[in-house]
């Protein structure tokens, strides 16, 4: 399985590459929403992109909405972001995100947000 992780932070890209890593989940990085597009239209397939709201050049919906009006459906989305108001849920769901996952997080609610999207055992 690839996982493609957006955010402008090294340090959280660091942190989710550990986490899915120790899962066996091969990574890629991108530090904004741009970057992570061209990442997704390179080449080799992802499974799963974790992305982040809050970025440069492109934000986590804008890449979000790209990705989905291209038709890449089969890659699941996770919103990973400190914007935790159900506005900011509701919008990210109804722009096509499989899920949505809140700075901080640990393991546990990764593996719990995996499982949710059918990508591993909890």
């Amino acid at each position: 399985m690839r996982a493609l992780i957006v955010d402008d932070s090294r340090f959280v890209r660091g942190f989710l590459r550990g986490l899915l890593e120790e899962k066996g989940i091969e990574c890629e990085e991108a530090a904004d929403g741009k970057a992570g597009m061209e990442q997704l239209n390179a080449g080799l397939p992802f499974d799963l992109a974790l992305v982040d709201w809050n970025m440069p050049v492109m934000n986590g919906l804008e890449m979000l909405q790209q990705l989905r009006a291209q038709g890449l459906a089969n890659v699941k989305v996770m919103m990973v972001t400190t914007e935790a108001e159900n506005d900011f849920i509701l919008r990210a769901l109804d722009a096509g995100a499989d899920e949505y996952l809140m700075k901080p997080f640990d393991d546990e609610a990764l593996t719990e947000k995996l499982a949710m999207l059918g990508l591993m055992e909890a």
